[in-house]
């Protein structure tokens, strides 16, 4: 598979920000974030920024399956108006676990970067993504951040905004990753820019649907027992075959980073 992207070095709290200065790459590297790079789900991890660290009943119960983005703007309304600020925030994001075995992964891409293409598409927000890596020194390895676009109003409230609109039935309101690689992957061939291989390191239900658009040539790395794992399960057993890429489940990102390492030593 020859798949075919650019850097503007824009450094700001907005979807789809560009950091690195583009280079030469013969494979596109896609992570997940929540419970894939860190090891919770930063949006219930920024609850304990909240007074009492919990959230009181009203505020929970308007939570809708596939409005999350809706919810958490609600959440960060009542944060604010209870005097959480951006430095109680960024504490909460930079505290936030890696999970097991992802520092050593970062280690051996940051000495492979001529290799690796590394893109992050994320349900989370770009303020707590943007604290998080740069607390865990990895921040540089992103060439392009997809999230939903957050930042501080005038009031000094943490703002969400959802990332796009779309048509995907399986995915949230505010974002379809599928369509966020699709789009990425065209965009890159545009340019001129072609992938030989493409690995996708997830774990959660969005992140079964962008791996739906593998080909047989290319690598799912889903994170063992959590849903995008267990869809890939059931996908197999209702439907042989279907999904085509190539499935190596993980419990510590070192399994990641072994497959990625004997991946490179085939190709020298």
């Amino acid at each position: 598979m020859k798949r075919c992207f650019e850097g503007v070095g824009l450094r700001c709290l907005f979807k789809g920000v560009s950091m690195a200065a583009p280079r030469p790459a013969k494979h596109l590297l896609i992570f997940d974030f929540d419970e894939t790079i860190v090891n919770e789900n930063s949006d219930d991890s920024v609850i304990r920024a909240a007074p009492g660290q919990e959230l009181p009943e009203h505020i929970r119960q308007t939570f809708q399956e596939g409005f999350y983005n809706e919810y958490m703007q609600r959440v960060f309304e009542y944060m604010g108006d209870r005097g959480v600020k951006m430095l109680d925030f960024k504490t909460v994001y930079e505290n936030i676990p890696l999970s097991p075995g992802m520092l050593e992964l970062f280690q051996f891409l940051s000495k492979n970067q001529d290799q690796f293409e590394i893109i992050l598409i994320s349900d989370a927000n770009m303020f707590g993504i943007e604290c998080a890596l740069r607390e865990a020194g990895c921040y540089s390895l992103f060439r392009k951040i997809f999230s939903n676009p957050s930042g501080f109003d005038k009031r000094g409230y943490l703002t969400l905004g959802p990332y796009h609109s779309h048509k995907c039935l399986q995915c949230p309101a505010n974002m379809c990753k599928r369509k966020i690689l699709t789009e990425y992957l065209s965009e890159r061939a545009q340019e001129g820019v072609e992938f030989e291989k493409a690995f996708y390191v997830g774990d959660g239900a969005n992140d079964f649907c962008p791996s739906m658009a593998l080909t047989s040539t290319d690598v799912a790395f889903p994170r063992k027992g959590y849903p995008m794992h267990k869809m890939y399960q059931e996908m197999e057993k209702k439907q042989p075959g279907v999904f085509q890429a190539t499935v190596v489940p993980w419990y510590s990102a070192v399994e990641v980073c072994q497959h990625l390492q004997e991946f490179l030593k085939k190709k020298r």
